[in-house]
């Protein structure tokens, strides 16, 4: 019986991985990946080592959850070192709670390793503090993508009437209804808002606008992106450096 090992593998740009990331994916005999982990990581992995790809798309889910617990599971009685390498942070709406629970009810030895959030790297590489004194002390991170297993909103829109900076991770799709939802919440519709695709790797883009307009000007971006709103989207005059190299 192996040990899984619940990796986060950061925003995208492959040098953010971290160094014990790096480590357990040159040891792993099987490493189970999603979508949003760059490719360029299983390259380091060493020869003849397994991969599991489990990844979800919009409207496409190549296993369910459920099913993808079950796989991580079944490799850890097959394997010694069990990767289970997830975008982002696995704790940052990546279900890696879910799967650990999953392991533990099993009698699984597991741990997690952190990954840098998008949710803080990807407006950084655009440009774009979450924080900035003068301007707001602090920032909310939401998901743009509910379960469509519950009967009304789980997001407290009421509590969005501050000027703290919000990261909408995963809510392209619902950019509109988003926008919306702030906006019938008392936010002018000039707020500031910015649409940051592919944030981090070489094919980013960023697009500024406001409540008001963002929906069009963003509609054609490819996913995934993020969306940040907040007075801190003015910034990016100023702090824009990794799409200007």
């Amino acid at each position: 019986m192996g040990k899984v090992y619940l990796t986060g593998a950061g925003p995208g740009d492959i040098e953010l991985l971290t160094i014990k990331a790096l480590r357990v994916v040159k040891e792993a005999d099987v490493i189970i990946y999603d979508r949003l982990a760059n490719p360029d990581i299983l390259k380091e992995a060493k020869s003849g080592c397994e991969f599991v790809y489990v990844g979800k798309e919009d409207s496409h889910h190549t296993l369910p959850q459920e099913e993808i617990n079950e796989v991580i599971y079944q490799n850890a009685l097959k394997y010694e070192n069990v990767v289970r390498l997830k975008g982002g942070d696995p704790f940052v709406f990546g279900r890696g709670g879910e799967e650990g629970i999953y392991l533990k009810e099993r009698g699984i030895r597991f741990e997690f390793i952190p990954g840098i959030t998008s949710a803080i790297a990807v407006p950084q590489y655009a440009g774009i503090p979450v924080t900035h004194r003068g301007i707001t002390v602090s920032f909310r991170v939401v998901t743009g993508h509910e379960s469509t297993h519950k009967d009304h909103s789980q997001i407290p829109w009421e509590n969005y009437k501050t000027d703290d900076t919000i990261v909408f991770l995963m809510g392209l799709h619902r950019l509109k209804h988003i926008a919306q939802k702030l906006i019938a919440i008392g936010k002018p519709k000039e707020y500031p808002v910015a649409v940051i695709s592919r944030g981090t790797t070489k094919d980013a883009k960023t697009v500024v606008g406001t409540l008001g307009t963002i929906w069009e000007l963003a509609k054609d971006l490819p996913t995934p992106a993020l969306i940040v709103v907040g007075e801190v989207v003015k910034l990016r005059d100023q702090l824009n450096w990794f799409e200007e190299e």
